[in-house]
């Protein structure tokens, strides 16, 4: 898989590693999705941001920043780049007046279905060797693995989560 074709009878060890699977089609997905969101305010982040605001009638920043994983300094730059441009206007929340609600508008919307489209053409590409079966199986896939994941947060107990995941010492380092 990783080009040691010569080698058949030594399997690589990249061959199995998720890390490495994952990293390959996420720096295609990145390079691509970079390419077609340049000249998007904000970038990718911008897009992802203007994507999680589309979920309801007004998204409360912190909320926004927390689900993205994004610092909430950060977002307020990336919602004022998206706010220049009339894709999102801010509003105080009417249940908490310190808290600022996120709404799009039909700009922002028009903008977004735009490069959607884009970007299905981007994902169509990396998922071009995939049969349309495989790749609807694989996105359904990530899609549990990722909000288990984002449910579970393990970077928010780093700790604990390496050391689950660590192996035990051998027994005369104990």
């Amino acid at each position: 898989m990783t080009g040691a074709t010569d080698r058949p009878e030594r399997p690589d060890p990249l061959d199995d590693d998720l890390g490495w699977m994952l990293g390959i089609v996420f720096r295609g997905y990145v390079r691509a999705a970079e390419h077609v969101l340049t000249d998007f305010p904000g970038g990718p982040r911008g897009y992802q941001v203007l994507a999680a605001s589309l979920t309801g009638p007004g998204r409360n920043q912190g909320a926004i920043a927390e689900e993205l994983g994004i610092d909430r300094t950060v977002l307020t730059y990336l919602i004022d780049d998206l706010e220049r441009p009339g894709f999102v206007a801010r509003r105080a929340d009417p249940s908490d007046r310190r808290s600022r609600l996120v709404d799009v508008t039909d700009a922002g919307r028009a903008a977004w279905e735009q490069r959607r489209e884009a970007l299905r053409r981007v994902e169509a590409h990396l998922l071009g060797s995939l049969t349309p079966q495989e790749s609807a199986t694989l996105r359904t896939l990530l899609q549990k693995a990722a909000c288990s994941t984002q449910a579970t947060d393990p970077l928010r107990n780093l700790c604990e989560a390496v050391t689950e995941a660590r192996p035990d010492p051998p027994r005369e380092q104990r």
